[in-house]
Order: C-alpha cells, then structure tokens, then sequence
C-alpha cells in the first residue's frame, strides 16, 4: 500500500519568484522604498514591547485599529488576514457552498481561480475585450443569467492596470445578489474606492493590503472590509492567531504615519506616470510596443518581444514581469524609471 496525491494538487508546482540579486526590482509591484530611520525607530520600539511568549491577539484589534482610522471607516468591519492570499482563500472556501458557482474577470490576479480549484469550487470567466476592459452591464448579466453566487475582481485590475469607476461599481452591487468582492489592492493609488460604502450593502466585501502603497510586503498584512454580518462571519472562519505579533505591532506603526504614507504614495503615481509616458514615447518611434494607462504602480505592455526584452534587462541586472504577449513593469524610484526606459531604448537601437 502506498499513499498517492490526489488530482488537484498531483501536478502543481510551489511558486518560484525570480531568484537573485538585481540592482532594480520591477516584477512584484513592490513599494521601491523602505522606511525613513524616524518610523524605523518607532518600528523597533514597538517590537520590543511584545511579550514573544504570547500568542497573538486573534482580533489584531491595534493594527485594525490603525488601519481603520488611515481611512476613516468602521473598525468593527474590518478583519484582518495574513496577507490578502489568506483572505481571498477564506471568502472562497467559507462562502460558497458545494456545487455554487463563481466568477472571475479575465485576465485578472491568478490567485483567485488557482485556490478555487483547491476549494474545488466551480469557477467561470467572463472575459475582458482587446482594450482590457469590461461592459460592468454585461457582467451583471452574466452573474445574475448563471445564479453565480460569488464574483472577485481586482480593481484596479492586476496586471492590466485598469479600473471601473466607483460609480460603475456600485451600479454592479446593486444589481446581484452574489456576493460582490472587490480586491483593491491598488486602489491608494486611484481615488475610486467603495471601502468607506461597505456598510450600506450586503453583498460587498472590499479587501486591502498593506503591500503595495503602505510598503510593507514583508508583514504579509490584510484586511478585509464590509458590513457587521459578513465581518462576523469572516471572524468565525477564520484561524484564531492568523496574524502574528510581529505584523500587527509594526502595521499599527506604520498605519499611524499616514502624512508620510500619502506623499510616498503621490511619488510612486508621478514616476508611474514618468515610466507611463516614457513607454509610450518608445512606442512611437519603434512601434511593437502597446502600452495601457494605469490607476496602478506598475504599466502593462503589449508586445511580441516581450521575452526578448526582459532576458536583455535581466542581463543588465533589471528585473520585470514577463507574461507570454505582455510585459508589467513596476513603477521604481525615479532613478530606477530612468535607468529603465533607458536600457528599453537601448534595446531598441540594437
């Protein structure tokens, strides 16, 4: 006798991000910059007072707290998650029954269809035209005709960049019955946001993160937002200390320096538009680049020489996201923009 995987998980491989040291980071749409040493020292202050011993607090009231107050919302709304991964996992395998049906819009964040196969939950696409974006009046169609129970979509979208209007949004809420979950996860760096409307609708869930804009992807930090019934309920499902000491005692720091969080924050949109313009000033002149506009901080690129200019970055120690007929990349430092567009252009000239 000996025990085999079963079908779902027989074939899959652990995720492998870009191994290595690079002088620039542009695949993750990571913050390009640490702390400033005024928060560090905050930060390291406020390690020092865990008792290590302990578990965690199950609620991460603090950190819910800080985050709460950042934007101005309810904190008995908020749950918070080892990063947004363990959320959207949780809403998928807690709020779907056996043989109800979601819904994603492709292509969008891969994560979503990925754990719905591990919760083995029916999972459809509705599928974006040629410009990246969606008929929000179609999609309500869509989800009301096939009874789907769940729909999940990152808005602004990863990879494209694209967003629907907080307008358009609503009318979606407000027309199905599922249950709408809004993955906003770079929305700081847009301003059509839903996370302060939650509580006047049954059916939303809004989630945020703490590693894009906030600039702390090493914390792993998550929070889903809607009203008290679905927060309650998020609460019961979720494991008692899902989020460590650690995280919640150095995000209650961060969240509180919201001055510096909101200018870092208009940097990062302006060297997107800088990374933005320069793309398109390439495209211009050698044609095999389509480049979208983005509410991110990245700038999605529609090219047939995708694989080719990211093996030459990589070779000049550039790291951006190669993704078959389009390349992401990151919107850096400003010198790391440069140094970016730059080498393209070199590319280019051969």
């Amino acid at each position: 006798m000996s025990y085999e995987l079963n079908k779902k998980i027989r074939e899959l491989e652990p995720y492998e991000p870009i191994s290595g040291t690079y002088k620039i980071r542009l695949d993750a749409n990571e913050c390009p910059v640490s702390y400033p040493e005024e928060i560090m020292k905050q930060v390291r202050e406020a390690i020092e007072k865990i008792d290590f011993n302990r578990y965690p607090d199950p609620l991460a009231t603090e950190v819910v707290n800080s985050f709460s107050e950042y934007y101005g919302i309810n904190p008995d709304c908020v749950t918070a998650g080892n990063g947004s991964d363990e959320l959207i996992f949780l809403t998928e395998s807690a709020f779907l029954e056996k043989g109800e049906k979601m819904l994603v819009v492709a292509p969008d964040f891969s994560m979503y269809n990925f754990y719905s196969s591990i919760c083995e939950v029916e999972c459809d696409s509705f599928i974006k035209d040629e410009s990246l974006n969606f008929d929000v009046d179609a999609l309500i169609e869509k989800i009301n005709g096939d009874n789907i129970k769940l729909v999940i979509f990152s808005n602004p979208c990863n990879p494209t960049g694209q967003g629907i209007t907080a307008e358009q949004a609503r009318r979606l809420v407000t027309s199905v019955n599922a249950l709408v979950i809004l993955d906003e996860a770079y929305m700081d760096f847009w301003n059509q946001s839903l996370i302060a409307e939650t509580e006047k609708y049954s059916n939303l869930i809004v989630f945020r993160t703490a590693s894009k804009s906030v600039g702390s992807a090493a914390l792993r930090l998550g929070f889903a937002v809607a009203n008290k019934t679905i927060s309650k309920a998020l609460k019961a499902v979720k494991s008692p200390y899902n989020v460590n000491s650690i995280s919640q005692a150095i995000g209650t720091v961060i969240y509180k320096n919201k001055e510096y969080l909101l200018n870092r924050q208009k940097a990062i949109v302006s060297n997107r538009e800088k990374l933005y313009n320069g793309l398109v000033e390439i495209a211009e002149k050698y044609k095999s680049l389509t480049v979208y506009n983005s509410c991110a901080n990245f700038v999605f690129v529609k090219t047939p020489e995708g694989k080719a200019i990211w093996e030459y970055l990589k070779s000049n120690s550039i790291v951006i996201r190669y993704m078959g007929d389009y390349i992401r990349i990151s919107a850096g430092t400003e010198q790391e923009v440069d140094e970016t567009l730059c080498c393209i252009e070199k590319y280019f000239m051969g």
